[in-house]
């Protein structure tokens, strides 16, 4: 058998090593996911400095004092107030319920409540429930497509209404 010879290793002079070297730590710095911290950051300090200086806790350790000595820490000054009150605001912000309910599960619920109305005992019987749903899984169901779908199902009922009144 004979050897094969190897490719040697050599320099690459149309490589800037600085910028390399840039990209390196970049990639291994971790990604900050809150917009506020990630303005605040500053990376010529630790994550320690930078926490203290927003007056966030860097850990669960300093967070509350485990003796009753209070008078034998300094207080820490906060440097950068704007970032938990940033935090505070978008935390209070009211969130909007993104739950839908499936095409299938509407049209089960619907049917459910055209032939039996609020009697979930009666549903748990019904030939159409597939999944032998108990009555209280099926008020859940009911339930949530109430919340999920409020003005379809208001409209729902009216349109129950008008079919048993004509």
């Amino acid at each position: 058998m004979v050897k094969r010879a190897s490719k040697r290793n050599t320099f690459n002079y149309n490589v800037s090593r600085k910028k390399l070297k840039k990209n390196m730590i970049k990639k291994q710095r971790p990604r900050i996911e809150c917009d506020q911290i990630r303005k605040a950051w500053n990376p010529h300090k630790t994550a320690k400095q930078n926490m203290r200086d927003m007056g966030l806790a860097f850990g669960s350790r300093r967070v509350s004092p485990t003796t009753s000595k209070a008078g034998d820490e300094p207080v820490a000054r906060v440097l950068k107030p704007y970032v938990v009150r940033e935090m505070e605001e978008e935390a209070n912000l009211p969130r909007k319920d993104t739950t839908t309910c499936s095409t299938d599960l509407i049209e089960f619920v619907q049917h459910m409540i055209r032939e039996h109305g609020e009697d979930y005992k009666a549903m748990a019987r019904d030939e159409k429930n597939y999944y032998q749903d108990t009555p209280k899984q099926i008020k859940r169901k009911v339930d949530l497509y109430k919340r999920c779908h409020a003005d379809e199902h208001a409209t729902f009922l009216a349109s129950l209404q008008a079919q048993t009144s004509s």
